[in-house]
């Protein structure tokens, strides 16, 4: 089970996920990505939770169409990893 949450900000949505049991299973990944938050696609997307690397992807394919998505990595901030606008560059830390 994945419980999300989602932040929307002036350029951007923040959505962050929790993992209540600590983990989740492969098989468990296409029925949680149906609570996976509907957002602006006009707006960038900004990534956070703990949770496996194949969760990550899972979620970047699922806001393709935003105009940019980043993950969020404490150590350095949201570090955008896809863009469809002259705005964001892919490697950009944005809330850093």
């Amino acid at each position: 089970m994945v419980v999300f949450s989602a932040d929307e900000r002036d350029d951007f949505t923040f959505i962050e996920f929790e993992l209540p049991e600590g983990v989740i299973a492969p098989g468990e990944l296409a029925q949680a990505l149906v609570d996976a938050p509907e957002i602006d696609p006009r707006k960038g997307v900004v990534i956070s939770g703990r949770g496996p690397v194949w969760l990550f992807g899972a979620l970047v394919h699922i806001y393709h169409a935003t105009a940019w998505v980043a993950t969020f990595d404490p150590r350095l901030g949201a570090v955008v990893v896809e863009t469809h606008t002259p705005n964001r560059k892919v490697g950009e830390v944005v809330l850093g």
